[in-house]
């Protein structure tokens, strides 16, 4: 196999370096299936690795890049074979595996999972980590009890992908879903992919109290610190609260009050390393009842491998709406 074009991100104590490398499928790191890439996308945590900003690569140097979908170049499982269409989010890539931002890539098996019928290899990625993510929170919730009865969703960063998708899927499911976010400009993107209705997260006083004024069913949260802690004081009787992200801070301080006197659950997301029944359950639902409906809308916007270095900084910056996806072959 010739050589092919991988972004690459060297970090060290000293800072972090990342530019456009030439590699050959056995520089990567192990795994008994290679990929030729077509499509990846962009996440936070992706712009927090080539920026530096973030501790995200446990071992360097690597491939830039958490998803990737393509088709199979080779395989020694046999449950794989060439020419398959696969998706691989997550599972450890660019933070222990060469990602996805290259031609190919090379994964242990048990991180690949194939296309299900319904999605391309491109809305696979417009979907992503992200609303792979928000799928497994809406599973969570459900099989913990969550229904539309219970009252509104909540959802925090919601301008985000994972807050984007987890409203698009929540409303299909007949939620009334509220957005919880700073961006009251973005009301009318909200409001076109589910969001009934939006809290501004500037005018909120959150009080202090174990417990507050009870007003939601559930929530899906992708903040922490603050706003966690006072989704818990909130939230009705056997209400769910879906935990994905810390972007506002990874401490929570709250009281077992709302655990013990309402039933409140808090449920910890991890799409990374989540069992391989789950990851395909919650696929075979991306392509089914969970397919967003405003694939379109969310996932807005398409760049080259070669336009990478010239995005991640709106990613820390917080200027981002929605989602992007990468075209692996310029």
């Amino acid at each position: 196999m010739d050589k092919f074009r991988a972004f690459r991100i060297h970090a060290s104590k000293e800072g972090t370096s990342t530019g456009f490398e030439q590699m050959a499928v056995d520089d990567l790191t192990p795994g008994e299936v290679v990929i030729k890439a077509v499509w990846s996308d962009i996440n936070y945590k992706d712009a927090l690795a080539a920026t530096g900003k973030g501790r995200i690569l446990r071992t360097s140097p690597l491939n830039g890049g958490i998803d990737v979908s393509g088709h199979v170049a080779s395989s020694t499982d046999p449950r794989f074979k060439e020419g398959d269409a696969v998706i691989v989010c997550g599972c450890g890539l660019s933070e222990t595996i060469d990602g996805g931002y290259a031609e190919y890539v090379r994964v242990p098996a048990w991180s690949v999972v194939p296309k299900p019928d319904g999605l391309t290899l491109r809305d696979a990625m417009a979907i992503g980590t992200a609303g792979f993510t928000a799928a497994i929170a809406v599973q969570r919730m459900e099989d913990n009890g969550q229904v539309p009865e219970t009252g509104p969703i909540v959802v925090t960063g919601a301008t985000g992908g994972v807050g984007s998708y987890a409203i698009d899927m929540l409303s299909a499911l007949g939620y009334e879903v509220l957005a919880f976010t700073g961006k009251s400009e973005q009301e009318p993107y909200l409001k076109e992919i589910g969001a009934s209705g939006l809290i501004n997260r500037n005018e909120i006083e959150m009080g202090s109290k174990p417990l507050e004024n009870a007003q939601w069913g559930g929530a899906v949260d992708s903040v922490g610190g603050e706003t966690l802690a006072w989704l818990t004081r909130t939230t009705n009787v056997w209400g769910n609260i879906a935990s994905i992200g810390l972007a506002g801070g990874f401490k929570l301080e709250t009281t077992v009050m709302p655990f013990i006197l309402r039933g409140v659950s808090l449920l910890g997301i991890n799409s990374v390393e989540c069992p391989q029944y789950v990851r395909e359950r919650a696929w075979g639902r991306l392509a089914g009842d969970l397919r967003p409906r405003h694939l379109d809308t969310i996932a807005n916007r398409e760049v080259s491998l070669s336009e990478l270095p010239s995005v991640f900084e709106e990613y820390t910056a917080g200027a981002v709406t929605g989602r992007t996806v990468v075209r692996i072959d310029d």
